[in-house]
């Protein structure tokens, strides 16, 4: 299939020292007289709670089987952060819908704190689908899944060896194998690469002798003039979508612990991309999102059917929360299509 562009409008680009950019509807804190929301929680093979918020519509028929969409949140967020919205929205066209913490971050289990695991981030979504397969309100046979940012490569890895998971779609997707192993746009030097693993290897025996945790990347805590810095800045560390978990520290939010992070040096997801079909994939990315290669090197591999939506003067971040950005109108009809 062709790569189709939304003719959603200009972006407005207001980003303020001053305040959180809430241009084009920027909604992340969404909420719905249309949907009910219920916290849940279930395990994951490894006996691991898993905390969810389970949305339904309002006079959804719970005495038959409705298809269900599972929502995975950008990486080092929370469920609060992107994945609500999204669940919500989808909620409001008809789908019983699920967001989840992934291990180690929000309010599911895994010590320690702000973790990598991307086996158990996988992992996480197999379970999602156990728990809403066995719903009496859920049809089994049609479960779909969004993977926004990071979770976009989980739900891929997922989707290889789940065939459950009927339909996949992901927004704004981060390879996080690539994007370590790499960097962006091929920036960063195997030497460079190398260096990272050492120092991670030699904080393994700090930490293991009760010394303080080391955390890598994630969110700046204050505007350095980096662009994509700032753009997540914009989001995590202002009113527009800054979200502490509880026992969490706000300085640490988003940030991974240096030591796990390099396992995603090991995390190549989009490795036999191609076994998922005829199940369909669909890519959403900004025009201008810095992660854009990466739905592009997914949508390359995949095998049919596939399809590539590429949003006009969106950033990646823009489609986290921006509703008069994100395409619900499309990914509900992907989902009616397909589950």
């Amino acid at each position: 299939m062709k790569r189709i562009v939304l003719a959603l409008g200009l972006l407005i680009a207001s980003f303020s020292t001053l305040g959180a950019d809430m241009s084009n509807g920027a909604d992340n804190f969404y909420t719905s007289t249309q949907v009910t929301v219920e916290k849940v929680t279930f395990k994951n093979q490894y006996g691991m709670q898993v905390a969810g918020n389970l949305f339904t519509p309002k006079g959804l028929a719970l005495n038959v089987p409705n298809a269900a969409i599972i929502v995975g949140h950008p990486m080092g967020a929370v469920k609060e952060q992107s994945a609500n919205l999204y669940a919500i929205k989808m909620a409001e066209q008809g789908f019983v819908t699920l967001s989840l913490d992934l291990s180690f971050w929000g309010e599911s289990a895994g010590t320690p704190r702000n973790a990598v695991s991307p086996d158990l981030y996988a992992e996480e979504f197999s379970a999602a689908v156990d728990f809403l397969g066995t719903r009496p309100f859920v049809d089994r046979e049609r479960i779909g899944v969004i993977g926004i940012c990071g979770s976009g490569s989980f739900a891929i890895s997922t989707a290889k060896i789940d065939p459950r998971l009927k339909a996949i779609a992901t927004v704004s997707m981060y390879d996080m194998g690539a994007a370590n192993r790499n960097g962006l746009k091929h920036g960063l030097s195997l030497e460079q690469r190398k260096q990272i693993i050492r120092e991670a290897a030699e904080q393994r025996y700090v930490e293991s002798q009760g010394g303080p945790v080391r955390y890598t990347s994630g969110t700046p805590l204050k505007l350095t003039g980096n662009p994509i810095g700032d753009e997540f800045f914009d989001f995590y560390r202002t009113p527009r979508g800054e979200v502490t978990p509880a026992g969490a520290s706000p300085l640490t939010t988003t940030m991974p612990t240096l030591t796990s992070n390099v396992k995603f040096m090991n995390f190549y997801p989009f490795n036999d991309i191609e076994s998922i079909s005829p199940r369909p994939l669909l890519f959403i990315a900004g025009e201008q999102a810095h992660s854009r290669e990466f739905s592009e090197d997914a949508y390359q591999r995949a095998a049919e059917p596939k399809e590539l939506v590429i949003i006009p003067g969106a950033g990646h971040v823009d489609l986290y929360d921006r509703v008069n950005l994100i395409p619900f109108t499309k990914l509900g009809q992907f989902f009616l299509s397909h589950l």
